[in-house]
């Protein structure tokens, strides 16, 4: 079912949303867009005559109650954006009272689903070595069953506009669908703008096709990166995975970030790339500091020879120009992760590169998706958000998605 065609007149829809947003240390939201994002899916319920349950998790409190995590804090953050009141239920498991209650057009936000084990359906207190575990377990996810079951009963209908959490098989983003008929089920459009995002970087490519791969590990990005060998012409791979790379080679990278059991695979990434045909775009040069802040000492170095006490916090000016030339010409972009240690203004220069790169080429018709909450906060802060094509608002979802996984979420409600 879809959205546009469901009706929800007198219905109460209970949707999952992804309100996992940042706060600063007076429960202030720092950036509000995952819940800009929902905003299509809950005016539409609203507009056609539904009533909404909110469910939402924020941070990890591993199943225990977190006053610092409450989503009472954003209440009133999602009554403004909204244009109407917000009811609030203190405890997500009991609430059928505050949901039988709702009158169409009104707006009930659910406490944090997480402050429950049920929703993750993970054991607490005992560790996957104690014999007791897998017992343990199997009881978790029958109590996980019973949650989401609660949950379910509050509503007409489900609806799973939470893509940042798609890839988690839990009682509110899958267990719960199981609960509504088909027809009573479907994604929000937030969820379908990614499927469809998705679809486009690995179904629909226009090529060149360019990948843009940052952060600081090899191995968190080993499943995407192997994936994307068969579909790209380019692949960048940039930030901390860089000295790793420039070891692997023989290089010299002083303190820099560098995963030492990683170089033989450094090594293998780079000949699988030599043996599909891809072009293995690697950092040349970086700007390295003496120290992890903002006005540090710098100098700009060979990625092959930093010295000793010195560690690699950017691309350099050559590898700015050599990345923005692959991306430039491209069709297809795909970028997650930063070039840099961009939250510090005097290391963002290689990962904005990347990011105005990104814009031309999109101005001359390529498509362009940005992913990652680092990379997603890199446009935010050039300001360069509005012209990608897509901005997603899912980390770990997209990049299982681009693996070529089946996500949970989504698999739950269209079968």
């Amino acid at each position: 079912m879809k959205l546009d065609d469901y009706n929800f007149a007198g219905k109460k829809a209970i949707v999952r949303v992804d309100f996992n947003v940042p706060l600063d240390e007076n429960g202030n939201i720092t950036d509000d867009t995952r819940i800009r994002g929902a905003l299509p899916t809950l005016k539409k319920i609203l507009e056609a005559g539904g009533s909404l349950i909110i469910m939402s998790h924020m941070g990890k409190p591993k199943g225990k109650v977190n006053p610092k995590l409450s989503l009472m804090q954003i209440k009133d953050a999602v009554a403004k954006a909204l244009g109407r009141d917000v009811k609030f239920a203190p405890d997500c498991a009991d609430a059928a009272e505050a949901a039988a209650s709702l009158q169409p057009g009104e707006v009930l936000l659910l406490e944090n689903l997480r402050f429950y084990p049920e929703e993750e359906g993970k054991p607490v207190g005992i560790d996957k070595a104690d014999p007791a575990y897998d017992a343990a377990k199997k009881e978790m996810k029958e109590k996980q069953k019973d949650f989401a079951k609660k949950l379910a009963s509050y509503a007409d209908v489900y609806v799973n506009d939470a893509f940042g959490t798609a890839h988690r098989k839990h009682a509110s983003t899958a267990v719960i669908a199981d609960y509504f008929k088909p027809e009573d089920k479907m994604l929000g459009y937030l969820m379908e703008k990614e499927v469809d995002a998705v679809d486009k970087i690995l179904s629909d490519i226009k090529r060149p096709f360019t990948a843009i791969m940052g952060g600081s590990k090899v191995s968190t990005k080993i499943g995407i990166i192997e994936n994307l060998m068969d579909k790209v012409d380019n692949l960048i791979l940039c930030g901390g995975m860089t000295y790793t790379f420039a070891k692997a080679q023989g290089g010299n990278v002083g303190q820099s970030l560098c995963e030492l059991d990683k170089l033989d695979l450094a090594r293998e990434i780079m000949q699988k790339a030599k043996e599909k045909g891809v072009n293995l775009v690697l950092g040349v040069d970086c700007v390295a500091a003496d120290d992890f802040k903002n006005d540090a000492n710098t100098q700009i170095c060979s990625v092959m020879d930093i010295p000793e006490g010195w560690e690699g916090v950017d691309a350099g000016p050559e590898t700015r120009k050599i990345f923005a030339d692959a991306i430039k010409g491209a069709k297809t972009i795909l970028w997650n992760g930063p070039a840099g240690v961009f939250e510090f203004d005097n290391f963002a220069a290689g990962s904005r590169a990347i990011a105005e790169a990104i814009v031309e080429a999109t101005n001359n018709g390529a498509f362009s998706l940005v992913g990652g909450g680092d990379s997603v906060a890199c446009v935010n802060k050039f300001g360069l958000a509005d012209e990608v094509s897509y901005v997603s608002t899912g980390g770990g979802a997209l990049l299982e998605a681009i693996e070529g996984k089946v996500l949970p979420g989504i698999a739950a409600v269209k079968g």
